[in-house]
């Protein structure tokens, strides 16, 4: 079995995807993405491990069922964790729909899911309760709708500093995960 630290961030790219190129960059939640590998960069503490970083890299022209596939379960089976970003943007393409069905069907691993479009964890809530707004946002990944309730999922906005404490939350790592439910810091 694979060491299990790392954090594998999942999100929306339109498809082919290829970094190098500047339209990748300007991808909303590619943008979020990065920004975790910058404040990691900046702070050696910040307590994100890039899973897509403990496979060599493939060329985005690769065969999906060959080459792509395989080498996102690898890194999914290194994870300790899914890091989801939803937003507005997002839309379930092949491999995003693929990294959240294997993440959560086959390793069980828990969702840290981040709403870029949400900067507190009170602009989450309404009434103690996760906004219908935000509820909506699942709809925009059918399989991670129909997969939430068999892992544990943490709900938080783009803040730096609660991704930092959900990122160290053993409650969220596939090895002492709590019982699968909808969590969020109140």
């Amino acid at each position: 079995m694979a060491y299990r630290n790392g954090n594998y961030c999942a999100f929306y790219v339109a498809e082919p995807f290829h970094e190098s190129s500047l339209a990748a960059h300007a991808t909303k939640d590619f943008v979020y993405y990065n920004m975790l590998r910058a404040w990691k960069a900046k702070d050696v503490a910040f307590p994100f491990v890039d899973s897509h970083t403990k496979t060599y890299s493939v060329r985005d022209g690769s065969n999906w069922e060959k080459t792509l596939k395989p080498r996102l379960r690898e890194r999914l089976q290194s994870s300790k964790n899914i890091v989801l970003f939803l937003s507005d943007s997002t839309i379930g393409s092949t491999a995003l729909n693929e990294e959240i069905e294997y993440g959560i069907d086959s390793q069980g691993l828990p969702v840290i899911v981040i709403y870029p479009g949400y900067n507190t964890k009170e602009s989450l809530l309404l009434n103690g309760s996760l906004r219908a707004e935000v509820k909506a946002l699942w709809g925009r990944l059918p399989i991670f709708k129909k997969l939430i309730d068999k892992v544990p999922t943490l709900h938080v906005p783009l803040n730096q500093s609660l991704i930092a404490k959900s990122l160290n939350d053993p409650n969220f790592s596939v090895l002492t995960k709590v019982a699968p439910a909808i969590y969020r810091y109140s």
